[in-house]
């Protein structure tokens, strides 16, 4: 059986340069669309997150995240320029502000914080996977996948943070009827 590391080398090999450079179609131009979106708006959580929060453990998982967030929506902004697709209009981004002077009502809690910071994530990696597998060009599913994986690895890291603190929202366990009592 083939492993995860042996597709993706496999999957990078595959000669870009060859490929005809056909139109996007309109499944391409969406998911690059959203996906350009979702890293704006992810932008502005963030920076809402920095501002609420005086953790240095929550504020350098938002930092890196940040980073991740403003480098693959760069990529995906000089991909859509170049390939002539309008960007999305995006929400004003967010000046610095003094955390002890958000209103508690308002304020979210670090925990808060980090599960949305989670969320996104996920959405980004699910996002990444699918509009990879309904790409038609190559160099576009290039692009989701490399976000894909970096995603995966800060998701990684963030889901360490989240365990060690207690922060991970854990659905019911399920146990299936007659299964047997483990010893």
């Amino acid at each position: 059986m083939t492993s995860i590391f042996e597709s993706v080398k496999d999957f990078l090999q595959i000669s870009l340069d060859d490929e005809p450079k056909n139109p996007l179609h309109v499944g391409e131009v969406m998911s690059c669309w959203m996906y350009l979106a979702l890293m704006d708006e992810a932008t502005i959580y963030i920076q809402m997150g920095l501002n609420s929060t005086n953790d240095d453990e929550v504020k350098g998982l938002l930092t890196q995240s940040l980073k991740q967030c403003d480098v693959q929506g760069e990529r995906f902004k000089q991909f859509m320029k170049t390939e002539g697709i309008h960007l999305p209009p995006t929400s004003e981004q967010r000046p610095n502000s003094d955390p002890n002077s958000v209103p508690l009502g308002v304020k979210l809690t670090d925990e808060e914080i980090v599960n949305g910071l989670s969320i996104k994530t996920a959405a980004a990696v699910s996002h990444c996977a699918v509009s990879s597998s309904q790409c038609i060009r190559n160099d576009v599913g290039a692009l989701f996948t490399q976000c894909m994986l970096e995603k995966m690895k800060f998701g990684t890291s963030l889901k360490d943070a989240m365990r060690k603190r207690g922060w991970i929202k854990v659905p019911p366990y399920y146990y299936p009827p007659g299964m047997p009592k483990q010893q």
